[in-house]
This record gives structure tokens, C-alpha cells and sequence, in this order.
């Protein structure tokens, strides 16, 4: 989960200013929290309180939480149609094929404890707002690569798994020239999927996903999602990044890595 967390706070100045390289700093003073770090953590906290109830319940409890932490950080870059549903707080979806469903199931990864229930919860993570298809399956695939991830599978069996949904058959080299900003699951996941896939540690992902242009801040989030599960994190990029978060945003973060992360 803390990958996700990364990605999006390490992405978080490039969004509206790309860059088309890997060399660049990790963090600096201009990076910050936006709402893919505080979706991942309403995810987290929901799975934490309502995890282990039915699927129609914990979708309930989703809500709930969703509009209770969404509404403390009402500013932190929802797109449109998102922070409507924030603010009024709605209760039935949307339809959305965004790729707002894919930044933040990353704790579905670690909470999940077959590749079937990592399908199940992402689904319902995802549908409770990103009801499309394409929204459905961003997050599904997003969380179940990241649990193949987690769980030994080898790059190999992972790019088999992600290419019964998505085409991964070019190389950031090719598209990094003219990708540009692309808020779809459908313009995002298979991209981040392929900066996990030529990675050669965390690190690297983070960079290789942040060096294509794009809705940076997401893209690196999803990427970082998988590239925890397989590579693991340093310690020291961890605490760099917690120092981004407030308390009560670290507060539930911990609790759930405690819980489900550090067994």
C-alpha cells in the first residue's frame, strides 16, 4: 500500500508539469499527498472496519468511509464528477471509466488473502463509483497483478495475467514520446503495468512510470502498487514518505500495515 502512497506524493509535482525523463529527485519540498494517497487510506481504513462482513456490506461501509475521510480533504485534486459525489455524498455510482478506481484498491493487495477475494474486493472497491467496465477493470487488475506480485509469481506470470485484459505489447521507449495526459483506466493501467514489468527495483518503477508524461501522480501510484508487492520497499523511502502525510492519514496507514503488512 505505501507504494501507491510513493508513487502518487513522488508524482504529485509532475502531473501538470511532465517530464519525459527518469533523472530526476525522489522527493523534494514541492512534492505532496493528493487524492490517491486519501482514497488508498479511505480503502484501507474500510477494509480494516468491514472487511470481513458481505460484500454488499462492506460496499455499504465503503461509502461511508469514502465520504467521512473524502470530505476532510476536500481540496486534494478529485476530479469533477469525484468530488461532487464527495461533497453530496452520494450514494450510488457513477459510471466512471477513470482511473481513479485503479489508484486507490492497492490495500485490497495485502488484505486479500486469494487471488479470487483480491478479484472480489477490488471489484467492489471500485464499483461503488467506477461502475464502467473499463473502472471495474483497472482496479481488478490492478489489484490482482499487485497480489500475484506479493505472493512469488514471476514477471512472466504476471504479464500473462495482465495481458488476458489489457495489450502490453510495446515498450516505454515507444510510447513515451507522444503519451500525454490520459485520466481512463483504460489510458493508465496498461502503462503503469509496463513501467512495473521493465523495473528493476521499486525505485525504478517509480521513475520509469513518472518518465512517460501523463497523470503522473496516478500513474506512479498504480505502478507502485505492484512494485511493492514484488520488490518490497527501503525503509528509508518509506519514512520520506510518511513525513508527507499528516497524522490522521498516518495513523490509518499504520494501523493497517501493522495489521496486514508487517505479519
Amino acid at each position: 500500500m505505501y507504494g501507491a502512497i510513493i508513487g502518487d506524493i513522488v508524482g504529485s509535482v509532475y502531473e501538470f508539469d511532465n517530464i519525459k525523463t527518469k533523472d530526476f529527485p525522489l522527493f523534494s519540498d514541492k512534492c505532496f499527498f493528493t487524492d490517491d494517497t486519501v482514497m488508498t487510506a479511505a480503502v484501507a481504513k474500510a477494509l480494516m472496519l468491514y472487511g470481513e462482513l458481505d460484500t454488499e456490506l462492506f460496499r455499504y461501509g465503503l461509502v461511508k468511509t469514502m465520504h467521512e475521510i473524502g470530505n476532510k480533504y476536500i481540496n486534494c485534486g478529485y476530479g469533477g464528477k469525484f468530488k461532487v459525489w464527495i461533497r453530496e455524498k452520494f450514494d450510488e455510482p457513477y459510471n466512471s471509466w477513470g482511473n481513479g478506481s485503479a489508484m486507490r484498491v492497492s490495500p485490497v493487495i495485502w488484505y486479500a488473502k486469494t487471488l479470487e477475494e483480491a478479484e472480489i474486493l477490488a471489484k467492489a472497491t471500485a464499483d461503488v463509483t467506477h461502475n464502467h467496465p473499463e473502472g471495474i477493470k483497472g482496479a481488478v487488475v490492478t489489484a490482482c497483478a499487485g497480489w500475484l506480485a506479493k505472493n512469488g509469481a514471476s514477471k512472466e506470470e504476471i504479464a500473462e495475467y495482465i495481458s488476458r485484459h489489457y495489450d502490453i505489447g510495446f515498450t516505454l521507449d515507444e510510447i513515451r514520446p507522444l503519451y500525454a495526459f490520459d485520466e481512463s483506466c483504460q489510458g493508465t493501467v496498461p502503462q503503469a503495468m509496463v513501467a512495473f514489468l521493465e523495473s528493476e527495483s521499486f525505485e525504478d518503477a517509480i521513475r520509469n512510470a513518472i518518465s512517460i508524461g501523463g497523470d503522473s501522480d496516478t500513474l506512479a501510484a498504480i505502478t507502485g502498487a505492484v512494485a511493492e508487492g514484488f520488490y518490497g520497499i527501503d525503509s528509508t523511502i518509506v519514512k520520506y514518505a510518511e513525513s508527507y502525510l499528516d497524522e490522521e492519514l498516518r495513523e490509518t496507514v499504520n494501523n493497517f500495515v501493522r495489521l496486514y503488512i508487517e505479519v
